[in-house]
């Protein structure tokens, strides 16, 4: 591990509350990105020091300018280097010598931009491996701390005056993001309580940076713009760190539509996918993932509101437009969260209460007219509904120009126990900035609606904690009989097994009877049927022999390199169906279990359920539930039951391998698990293992 001459506390000081700052390469010229944060901070009055370096003016902007950061009259607590990228490395030295606790860096031309680029940045990472100093960025524009006026950035979105100070704090890749949030924001009545450029996360990540936050009390969540997780194990522990803290985080990453990033040798990589291993990452980490922009500044109030442990699934609508809140049951539908209509109980309520509305799914005002009374006390019977965790009211044109009508109840109401959310259909900027500052949580959009509700839903407590998240190279694979071994060590049931050399004499007996499969057994030939070394359905001893000569020919003819001296013999078995069991440890989310659809079909349909591993046998069933060629094993219809206990219980000692660093496994498969009917367990019949 790296050391560092600064604790969590000592990092945020220097970050997001420096009493004094070096701009290395400051410009007079405020149209300039080097002249900028001079002006920024100028303007926003910040009451920290600040020491313009520039060799070749006396003044920078009025300010005094100073020649050199050894000119200074003290060590300032961050540096933001504003010079081409061949003067950083330099200049990052000379930070470090003085003893400088952060610099950050605007340049490009790291290790995006080739092999030159790639060895700047490893020399950038070795300055901060051996000296404590930390690095933000390369590619960084910068940090924000409205709070104390620290506008250190080069970010143009920033001449914005009067940014608004708030209770969320951003930490964004792009550079270009935190502007376009501050200025989305603004106008939505949004505020932040600190913004981050991480840049290229060459030394200070996301997760690291956001966890020295935690103790923040004016921050009471995140939001989080990614293009990757490759800090992985540091996002994991703040994710972690912030539910304990029960401080929502939200995020949008990209990459959805990307190809899947270079899978590994099992099915388990190629099914599962780069983005499908990021969804799970994110939900079983209680994080809530957006995929609307707009979502991501809207989902906070929402997140922070409904606490992970209530987790709430029963949504109920209403509203005073019917297309309206058609929008948003669409939008809430093809996200997977279903509407609840009320109760005959509630529908007796309102009536008896002489509040006219057209029940159904949503429970419609719209030919009663907008009223404050009738939607008050519509809101108050919704609210001690039991049959919702979640109402949202969708309000139509009276939102814009007679907020009394429909959208003061809601504020009203917002103190309720249970949550309440609304979506304006109009644009309706007054309406909106009253629900917000109510804390009522409050959309725009039937899109940004639908896709907070639904995030903030998917979310799931944080489960155990693997031993160790780092994924070594995959330098041994098992071979068949070996990879049983270690199915023996986790408590996953296998098929009985026979090992018998090539030259052994087939009229042994075996410990079983016939119909077997014969495969051939080496660490080389991980996957056997591509070089033919699988015979099924042997019924005798003489087409035993047979089979023995078929695999030792077809090894000559296919896989000469291969050294492969025994055969494992199995006897022939038949489940209801099967399927298959993955566990990796993804470079980037560290430990996952995958239950999948078996079959030919396997990577074709996806038909699959991740989670982190290890899981547990409850979560294990709920990942049944996911997987949709399993239903007809339930029993639907009259189809015979499988024995999904057992199968719950096979999914949970695989992901075990989480917790047990002693074996180093990398990647484990079996393909297929067969599921015998209820009562008669699972069985798996092939078995692929990779060991660092």
């Amino acid at each position: 591990m790296k050391p560092h001459n600064d604790n969590t506390t000592a990092l945020a000081q220097a970050l997001f509350h420096p009493v004094s700052i070096a701009l290395y390469g400051a410009s007079d010229d405020v149209s300039k990105m080097g002249g900028r944060p001079v002006q920024f901070l100028k303007r926003s009055g910040f009451a920290g020091r600040i020491y313009p370096i520039n060799p070749k003016r006396a003044e920078v902007q009025s300010l005094q300018a100073w020649p050199s950061l050894q000119s200074l009259p003290e060590v300032p607590d961050q540096v933001f280097v504003l010079t081409p990228t061949e003067t950083v490395i330099p200049a990052v030295r000379e930070c470090a010598a003085l003893g400088v606790k952060v610099v950050t860096i605007l340049a490009s031309g790291f290790s995006e931009s080739g092999t030159e680029g790639m060895q700047r940045e490893e020399e950038l990472r070795q300055i901060a491996r051996e000296t404590g100093i930390r690095v933000l960025g390369p590619s960084s524009l910068g940090v924000v701390n409205p709070r104390t006026g620290l506008v250190l950035t080069a970010n143009a979105a920033f001449a914005e005056p009067d940014i608004p100070p708030g209770k969320v704090f951003v930490a964004s890749h792009s550079g270009s993001m935190i502007g376009a949030l501050v200025s989305r924001g603004k106008a939505r009545g949004v505020g932040f309580a600190g913004l981050v450029s991480v840049g290229s996360e060459v030394d200070l990540n996301v997760g690291e940076i956001c966890a020295a936050t935690l103790d923040d009390p004016a921050i009471e969540g995140y939001l989080l713009f990614l293009e990757s997780m490759r800090h992985g194990p540091e996002l994991r522990a703040f994710a972690r760190a912030a539910h304990r803290a029960g401080k929502p985080v939200i995020a949008y990453k990209l990459g959805r539509s990307a190809a899947a990033a270079e899978m590994a040798t099992t099915h388990t990589g190629a099914i599962a996918g780069e983005d499908d291993i990021a969804d799970a990452f994110f939900k079983d980490l209680g994080i809530a993932r957006v995929g609307v922009l707009d979502a991501l500044l809207e989902t906070f109030p929402l997140a922070k509101r409904i606490p992970l442990e209530s987790a709430p699934k029963r949504v109920g609508v209403v509203t005073t437009t019917g297309g309206g809140a058609a929008m948003a049951v669409d939008q809430l539908g093809i996200r997977g969260v279903v509407v609840e209509p009320p109760s005959a109980e509630t529908l007796k309520r309102l009536e008896q209460a002489g509040l006219p509305c057209t029940p159904g799914r949503v429970l419609d005002m719209t030919l009663a007219g907008t009223k404050y009374e009738t939607m008050k006390g519509t809101l108050d019977i919704l609210l001690a509904a039991p049959e919702f965790d979640l109402v949202l009211a969708v309000v139509g044109s009276s939102a814009r120009f007679q907020p009394q009508l429909a959208v003061k109840p809601i504020v009203e109401c917002a103190g309720q126990p249970k949550p309440l959310a609304a979506m304006l259909v109009p644009d309706a900027p007054e309406a909106l900035a009253a629900l917000t500052a109510a804390g009522v949580p409050c959309f725009r959009s039937p899109e940004a609606c639908g896709d907070a509700i639904a995030a903030v839903l998917a979310r799931r407590q944080p489960g155990q904690e693997p031993v160790t998240l780092a994924r070594q190279a995959a330098g041994t694979t098992l071979s068949e009989a070996q990879a049983y071994g270690i199915l023996d060590e986790i408590g996953l049931p296998h098929a009985p097994t026979a090992v018998r050399r090539f030259d052994a004499d087939a009229t042994q007996p075996l410990p079983f009877a016939y119909p077997v499969v014969a495969k051939v057994c080496s660490a080389d030939i991980p996957h056997k049927t591509e070089v033919g070394g699988v015979v099924l359905n042997i019924r005798n001893e003489q087409e035993f022999a047979t089979a023995i000569a078929t695999l030792r020919q077809n090894l000559a003819d296919k896989a000469p390199q291969a050294a492969c001296e025994e055969v494992l013999v199995q006897p022939m078995q038949k489940g209801l169906g099967e399927v298959l069991v993955g566990y990796r440890v993804d470079p980037e989310a560290g430990p996952i279990v995958m239950l999948a659809a078996g079959g030919i079909w396997a990577e074709v349909a996806k038909d699959r359920s991740i989670r982190l591993a290890p899981v547990t046998v409850e979560t294990a069933r709920e990942m049944i539930t996911e997987v949709n060629a399993l239903k007809p094993l339930t029993g639907l219809r009259g189809k015979t039951k499988g024995d999904l206990d057992a199968l719950a219980r096979a999914v949970s000692a695989l992901s075990q391998l989480a917790l047990k660093p002693e074996l180093r496994i990398v990647e484990a498969e079996v393909n297929p698990l067969l599921i015998l009917p209820e009562g008669q367990g699972v069985t798996a019949v092939d078995a692929l293992i990779f060991q660092a």
